[in-house]
């Protein structure tokens, strides 16, 4: 089982790994700028597209989950459909994105509280970036399908095309063409359309039996794409809410000013990177979940949880070591703002405790979006947001000001991981019997 785990676990966690070392060159880049405005754009501008993307991450893992059971039930004809579905989905979504692009600006920069300067350089990072939209869902239902399908090595080798690539392409204009964060979102963009090349390249590859399957009414099937929607449309609710938390965090360190919203863009950092590396054991969730439930396995998938949670653990115990004893170390790579790295000690505890709080939830995720136990994750999103997050935001910031806001997002994560573990049995296993 262990090695079942980590034959998908570690692809994923080496593509997942630079995802967030694109942000921390790209917050060293803009962080060693003249102004911190630029750091505060880039969270903004990041945010708006976090509510965008992260809203069709649907596409990713519905299509993972439904490709896994297909996998797990030998139907391999209905993994092609799949794989066309989510396609078809997405390449409707992104033509809408582009077609609403100014009613999402307006709507956007008139819910946030930046400054005007930060605010003019991430509406610009905006316009640049949501030409992306096209081959980033794109590549959402491809990266998905083959996770589904147990091949964990293409979604890396398209990651990590795309997250070097666009490295290289913000170091280049940033440092030599003198960019902004203009040239951060430019970089975004090329990248993302490389990704797209590739995964297209591997696609091909299959192209006779990509042709063989390509029936027009199997992949518009009424029936099938009722059930694509019904479970994505769960995952959308309960992305959306999660998007909504991390955003409602954004927003309310930038009301307090350009400094606290540097200081917590940075301290973020840590959570996305710890973040990326544990869902390396989701994925692993995802497709051999999936696999186990389509099979009918019951025997299995028990002792795969099990396993999952036993890494999770050991994962948390080793980033708890490194952040504590490495903190400063990172912070100095992504800024020489004094003032920021002046302000931001305080608040570095709350560092040491994202491990050990937050590795359940992602591991439950996996294992939910696997099963395709959508109604569960959406209600246990919805509790954790709109009946935790919130009200201990609204208690704990009134007395503790910015450590209130993180104590809320703490107690927001624990919250994740509690309702998970309580829709487990009725969700996952009661369905087996």
């Amino acid at each position: 089982m262990n090695k079942k785990i980590l034959n998908i676990a570690i692809p994923n966690i080496i593509s997942n790994i630079t995802i967030p070392l694109l942000g921390i060159v790209d917050l060293a880049l803009v962080g060693h700028l003249d102004s911190k405005v630029y750091i505060g754009a880039i969270a903004i501008g990041s945010m708006i597209f976090n509510f965008i993307y992260w809203g069709f991450s649907f596409l990713r893992m519905g299509t993972s989950g439904f490709a896994a059971q297909s996998y797990g039930k030998k139907d391999f004809s209905e993994s092609f459909y799949i794989l066309y579905r989510a396609l078809f989905v997405g390449l409707i979504g992104a033509g809408f994105l582009l077609i609403i692009q100014k009613p999402i600006d307006l709507f956007s920069f008139y819910i946030l509280n930046g400054s005007d300067e930060v605010e003019f350089f991430a509406r610009q990072y905006f316009y640049i970036r949501i030409w992306a939209a096209p081959a980033t869902l794109a590549i959402y239902s491809i990266s998905g399908w083959y996770i589904g399908m147990q091949n964990a090595k293409i979604p890396m080798i398209i990651a990590i095309t795309i997250n070097l690539l666009n490295i290289g392409f913000n170091i280049l204009f940033i440092k030599v063409f003198g960019m902004k964060s203009d040239g951060v979102a430019l970089g975004t963009v090329l990248a993302q359309y490389s990704g797209l090349f590739v995964g297209i390249f591997f696609l091909l590859k299959k192209s006779n039996r990509l042709k063989l399957h390509f029936n027009i009414k199997e992949i518009l099937q009424t029936d099938a794409l009722k059930r694509f929607f019904n479970v994505n449309k769960d995952i959308f609710i309960r992305t959306m809410s999660l998007v909504l938390a991390l955003s409602f965090f954004t927003a309310k360190s930038a009301k307090d000013g350009d400094t606290l919203l540097a200081v917590n863009t940075l301290l973020l950092q840590f959570f996305m990177i710890y973040a990326y590396i544990v869902d390396g054991f989701a994925f692993a969730g995802e497709a051999l979940a999936g696999k186990y439930f389509g099979a009918k396995d019951r025997k299995n998938l028990i002792k795969l949880i099990k396993h999952l949670f036993y890494w999770g653990l050991s994962l948390a115990g080793v980033f708890t070591i490194a952040y504590y004893f490495g903190d400063n170390q990172l912070l100095k790579v992504l800024t020489n703002n004094t003032e920021v790295i002046e302000n931001i000690q305080p608040y570095l505890f709350w560092v040491y405790l994202i491990p050990i709080l937050t590795f359940g939830a992602f591991i439950w995720d996996g294992i939910f979006i696997g099963v395709t136990a959508s109604a569960s994750m959406r209600n246990a999103m919805l509790i954790s947001t709109f009946l935790i997050f919130l009200p201990s935001y609204f208690i704990l910031h009134h007395y503790y000001h910015n450590h209130g806001l993180w104590a809320a997002f703490m107690i927001f994560m624990i919250a994740r991981f509690v309702t998970l573990s309580i829709y487990a049995p009725k969700a996952i296993f009661n369905k087996l019997t």
